[in-house]
């Protein structure tokens, strides 16, 4: 190897701020091996680059007693005349492997820290085992299919934004991996429609989820006098619009978020009006009471509104029509349609299987019977 070729080597190394000295170290392993192997000796081979000059030396490495742990060895040169025209080559692959591997540690460097952050790219290939997506020039990610809604089918070039959830180092590309079923890519996508979200003014409390369907997002205010509601949703709906056009059309109801769990919980049933919230703070049940032509607007569709509410507020709720209350007298109904909550005379307010009251007393402390009790708890 020519001394201009080690010239050439190190103005490369700098380019790619690569250690020379690894590629060089690496380059005597692989010829050691490609000489042991091409001149068909029974033992290993030693080579060594003179630094300055690039002059290669091929050495036999011939037993010469010793012991096992510490075996010794005679050095037998046996450089070839055409030694350049095999390093040559041999220089050329570790060189590119080195720069494959320099770039993939640059681009974990890159990534690593923004795990959770939302990242915007083009496909360019998607099938039913993966899809890539090109972040930039010679960075792409991996968007797994257990992180897309099932809804969603990307097309060669699109622009689709997603949400980091890990960075490897892995021996091949690529090592950033996506989602876009995450909560957080609700979050970030929010941030970048609300300028109030951005600034901190706005707080998005929790996000509740079902990918392609339906997503619930409470948010709160850190300055009064300012609606989070409005801010996020935007003039004539113009900033949610954005984000639930980037998510192909998944509705996103936002809520006001409470510290109080009354308060909260009612809310978390929009769009549906809530009459009156009965907690038991033992259990975690919420008992929630609407009109009657609002129940299946507050269950939802096959139960999705109330699975999105619970997940959202942490609440287990339990969704009763007026008529269902009065019936089990935990409220009672005047002649005006006003629900009221009867004073808690004592007994179980649980429904049996046949839809009346339980007869149990209630255990001290709660509305409930010890039965049924361990049954609202669950």
């Amino acid at each position: 190897m020519s001394s201009e070729l080690m010239d050439a080597l190190r103005q490369l190394a700098r380019e790619k701020n690569i250690d020379e000295y690894d590629i060089l170290e690496k380059l005597e392993q692989q010829l050691a091996a490609t000489y042991t192997r091409i001149l068909n000796l029974e033992n290993d081979t030693r080579v060594t680059i003179d630094r300055e000059t690039g002059r290669i030396y091929v050495y036999e490495l011939v037993p010469a007693g010793g012991t096992e742990e510490e075996p010794e060895f005679d050095e037998k040169d046996i450089t070839p005349d055409d030694v350049s025209r095999i390093a040559a080559q041999a220089a050329k692959n570790v060189i590119m492997s080195s720069i494959r591997e320099a770039e993939r540690e640059k681009i974990y460097e890159e990534y690593a820290d923004r795990v959770g952050e939302s990242v915007t790219g083009t496909v360019q290939q998607s099938d039913s085992r993966y899809t890539l997506i090109k972040l930039r020039e010679g960075v792409e990610a991996l968007l797994p299919p257990a992180e897309q809604p099932h809804n969603e089918r990307y097309d060669h070039n699109q622009r689709i934004k997603a949400y980091i959830i890990e960075v490897r180092k892995t021996s091949s590309e690529p090592s950033i991996v996506v989602s876009r079923t995450h909560p957080g890519l609700i979050r970030r996508l929010f941030e970048l429609e609300v300028p109030e979200i951005y600034d901190g003014i706005v707080e998005i409390k929790s996000v509740a989820r079902e990918p392609g369907m339906r997503s619930k997002v409470a948010v709160s205010s850190r300055e009064s006098g300012l609606d989070p509601v409005g801010a996020c949703v935007g003039p004539k709906g113009s900033r949610v619009r954005m984000v639930v056009s980037e998510l192909r059309g998944e509705r996103i109801d936002v809520i006001p978020w409470s510290d109080d769990d009354v308060t909260y919980v009612g809310s978390s049933l929009s769009p549906a009006k809530v009459t009156r919230v009965v907690v038991n703070e033992s259990s975690h049940t919420a008992t929630v009471i609407v009109p009657n032509d609002q129940l299946s607007l507050a269950i939802g569709k096959e139960g999705q509104n109330a699975r999105l509410a619970a997940k959202l507020t942490g609440w287990r709720i339990d969704i009763k029509s007026s008529a269902q209350a009065a019936d089990s007298g935990i409220a009672s109904v005047t002649a005006d349609g006003v629900v009221e909550e009867p004073e808690f005379d004592g007994r179980c307010v649980a429904l049996t299987s046949s839809g009346s009251r339980c007869r149990n007393k209630a255990r001290p402390g709660t509305a409930y019977c010890g039965v049924h009790e361990k049954e609202a708890a669950t």
